[in-house]
């Protein structure tokens, strides 16, 4: 099998896995009455949905890892196939979601990101332009890398990569960061006001290293 049929492979089963998300979600959202997201505990104890929730998201990212170590080759292919499926994934998610249940309608609309292991804020934009981002750079590894010549972003770029998730993870959650204070019930029920997309893209600017370096080493590997 050839790297370009597992890649298709791997996105098919992405894609799949997006619409299943994205219909669960839709259910979910139906059942407590709240098809936008942007309201105050999304996930009311009181119907017996928090954890599962949690549980669920957690089974989905083991799921995209799964796939990824299946369909790599090497160490690092297994990882890029991992980003390309979860970013396949977060990406169809919104643009299934957007067809069968009319939200979002922009990509400025908040969304809740994951609850683990608190509250991500957003507007949809900015986890879709890092999924996309995900899937450029999971692509380029997966396709060019080979045992004799491994395709593979140099330490300063990843380190520089983990400083931009750890920012862009903060600004996710600043908001319930803040409010931890007031404990678990202020934290649920806090609303972000605003996105601070200029600490945004400086997060996104370091994350992009990765993709810039594999860039460089597959232009000079052709």
């Amino acid at each position: 099998m050839s790297e370009k049929q597992r890649w298709v492979i791997v996105v098919s089963f992405a894609a799949a896995m997006a619409w299943m998300e994205s219909a669960t979600v839709l259910y979910l959202r139906t059942l407590v009455g709240r098809i936008d997201p942007f309201r105050a505990d999304p996930l009311p104890v009181s119907a017996g949905l928090g954890q599962t929730e949690l549980i669920r998201e957690a089974a989905t990212l083991l799921m995209l890892l799964s796939v990824g170590l299946l369909a790599g080759r090497t160490r690092r292919s297994r990882l890029a196939y991992a980003l390309v499926a979860f970013g396949v994934w977060d990406l169809l998610y919104y643009v299934f979601l957007a067809g069968i249940a009319g939200w979002p309608k922009s990509l400025l609309d908040w969304d809740m990101l994951f609850l683990i292991p608190l509250p991500w804020w957003g507007p949809v934009l900015a986890p879709t332009t890092i999924a996309a981002m995900m899937i450029l750079g999971g692509t380029l590894v997966s396709q060019f890398d080979e045992p004799e010549r491994p395709v593979w972003p140099a330490r300063r770029a990843c380190v520089l990569s983990l400083i931009g998730v750890l920012l862009a993870l903060y600004v996710f959650m600043m908001d319930a960061i803040g409010a931890l204070s007031g404990g678990m019930a202020v934290v649920r029920s806090t609303l972000p006001t605003q996105f601070n997309w200029l600490l945004f893209g400086a997060a996104l600017a370091l994350m992009v290293a990765p993709v810039v370096d594999v860039s460089r080493q597959v232009r000079r590997s052709l």
